[in-house]
């Protein structure tokens, strides 16, 4: 099914509805697309963080600890 044959056929079937259940789809509906946009933002982030250049000074960190330091490993 492509996208306008699903979105005509839910619509046919939201009209069906008693008015209780349309609000629920509707607060639905807009829990979806919030999720929606925070995945998008978040990904957003990721991908600026991943290319971000503000930790690369810890690479030139001198290791101060090793695994010898341990008391006890898990």
């Amino acid at each position: 099914m492509n996208r306008e044959v699903l979105i005509n056929r839910t619509i046919s079937n939201i009209s069906l509805l008693p008015d209780l259940r349309l609000k629920e789809i509707s607060d639905y509906v807009d829990f979806l697309l919030k999720m929606y946009d925070d995945k998008i933002i978040t990904q957003g982030i990721m991908k600026l963080t991943s290319k971000s250049k503000s930790f690369d000074f810890l690479n030139d960190e001198e290791e101060i600890y090793d695994e010898s330091d341990l008391i006890e490993k898990f």
